[in-house]
């Protein structure tokens, strides 16, 4: 049977690295679909994956706007089914601008990007199938101040995407602050991803166990690459991209574990969640 895989954000730094990673572990009669925003930069992206002497497995470039959830529905639904799904697009994010300023966009592809693949892949995925999504250890609940909390712990994808947007607001009107939220929009960004991801998890935990179907968050650690050089002065123990990759690639291929289900794993291990 032909597998398909699709990673999101895929022409450069981690999702280059687990295309290439995919396309190399996967069959020859398998599929994995490059995906970014930029037509000409997932094309170049697509055909160095495909002149790598590793790579096995087909290998195909397509446009997809993972902030346009319409286009992420669209998208799934002429896949009809997918095994392999990584939701790794990030917004750009930079130190030198207020963050408010950014929010939208940044916001826009790591969070509303997350909610599309989950709403739009989850019902697609084949049994035995993988969906993961690539957050951060910011991304536990201990990051936020108590009283916001309840807002992610143990709540729907629906009460997740509305405390996004309630979060949204309150740094456009300024009362962000007042209310607790972060300084940096990237903590409660990556525990509302890992709560997406919870939430998901939790409706689908009892049949994905029963037909070996994985549903999971992951830490990839320090990745050096374009985002985090502005974020971090010190690299001497960052990551390479492909250094990244294998362990996020050990867990997709992996026997399903059910302790990592539903969870945000770094390295193998599950990272608590409270």
């Amino acid at each position: 049977m032909t597998r398909t895989a699709v990673v999101t954000g895929a022409n450069q730094g981690l999702g280059f690295a687990l295309t290439r990673g995919l396309a190399a572990r996967l069959a020859p009669e398998d599929v994995v679909l490059l995906t970014g925003r930029d037509a000409g930069r997932v094309a170049d992206a697509a055909a160095r994956v495909a002149a790598d002497p590793a790579t096995r497995a087909r290998v195909e470039g397509r446009v997809l706007d993972v902030s346009d959830a319409g286009a992420v529905g669209r998208f799934a639904e002429g896949l009809g089914e997918a095994d392999i799904v990584v939701s790794n697009a990030i917004g750009p994010l930079h130190p030198d601008r207020p963050q408010a300023e950014q929010a939208d966009v940044f916001l826009d592809v790591a969070n509303g990007g997350t909610h599309a693949v989950l709403r739009s892949f989850g019902p697609i995925l084949r049994p035995g199938g993988r969906l993961l999504v690539v957050a951060s250890s910011l991304g536990t609940l201990d990051h936020l101040p108590e009283a916001l909390r309840p807002r992610f712990d143990g709540v729907t994808l629906d009460e997740v995407e509305k405390a996004v947007e309630d979060w949204r607001s309150a740094l456009h009107d300024g009362t962000a602050e007042a209310q607790g939220w972060p300084e940096w929009i990237n903590i409660p960004s990556k525990v509302a991803q890992v709560a997406a991801v919870r939430a998901v998890a939790a409706e689908r935990r009892e049949r994905d166990l029963a037909e070996g179907t994985l549903v999971v968050s992951v830490c990839p650690g320090l990745v050096d690459t374009r985002a985090s050089r502005p974020w971090f002065s010190d690299f001497s123990q960052a990551q390479t991209p492909d250094e990244a990759a294998r362990a996020v690639l050990d867990l997709l291929f992996a026997g399903l574990d059910p302790a990592t289900y539903g969870e945000l794993v770094r390295f193998g291990r599950v990272l608590p969640w409270k």
